[in-house]
């Protein structure tokens, strides 16, 4: 596949485990190998908000079964088999991983997490969102939006890094990078598609569709 696609969210039927050692997902009431939907390259979520992280899928290997790349992304202190998980399946870039790993990318122990950008605190929380122009315009333009929302508001529509953190003065404060610039045509074509409203993405805290 290409290097990413349109889709914020691409598939999460059921549920998955995820084994460490042989870095294999196996799904429960899944169907991976529907024709045209998942293919190497898409990145993994796995828990609500990616609780437990994120992974490249290498090889759609049967109708159960993922290959993933590493399991750097996951929560440090995961036994070998992470298994029930919920999951999502989306078409973001896959670079996006390196630069904004999973929030919860870090020990409960620990103060910071190794993984963390910059060696934030647990404060600190980076995703990558599928934002479509109508949730860049709500935000940016809606007259009820609040000053928090307009925070989280990027340069432009299309996959986008989103970085939250607790100032020294206890103030929440948001950057957020454009990743890959995506918007709709005339037609309605390009752009993020198929918005992830009701996923563990969950994203429509920061971009609603409409205010």
């Amino acid at each position: 596949m290409s290097l990413w696609g349109n889709k914020d969210l691409v598939y999460d039927d059921g549920t998955v485990a995820v084994n460490f050692t042989t870095k294999k997902v196996v799904g429960t009431g899944a169907t991976f190998n529907t024709a045209g939907l998942i293919s190497p390259g898409m990145v993994l979520q796995v828990g609500a908000g990616s609780t437990f992280g994120y992974a490249v899928i290498t090889a759609v290997d049967s109708a159960s079964t993922l290959s993933i790349d590493n399991t750097n992304g996951f929560v440090l202190g995961i036994s070998t088999v992470l298994g029930g998980a919920s999951y999502a399946i989306s078409a973001e870039p896959a670079f996006g991983i390196d630069q904004y790993c999973a929030p919860e990318v870090k020990s409960a122990s620990a103060a910071t997490s190794p993984n963390a950008k910059d060696g934030y605190s647990k404060d600190h929380t980076s995703s990558v969102y599928g934002v479509d122009t109508a949730e860049t315009q709500a935000i940016g333009t809606g007259t009820t939006a609040t000053v928090a929302q307009k925070q989280f508001q990027p340069a432009h529509a299309g996959w986008v890094g989103v970085t939250t953190y607790i100032d020294m003065h206890g103030n929440t404060r948001v950057k957020t990078e454009t990743l890959v610039a995506m918007g709709k045509d005339s037609t309605g074509a390009g752009g993020i598609q198929n918005d992830a409203d009701s996923s563990i993405i969950a994203d429509d805290t920061e971009y609603p569709d409409s205010i």
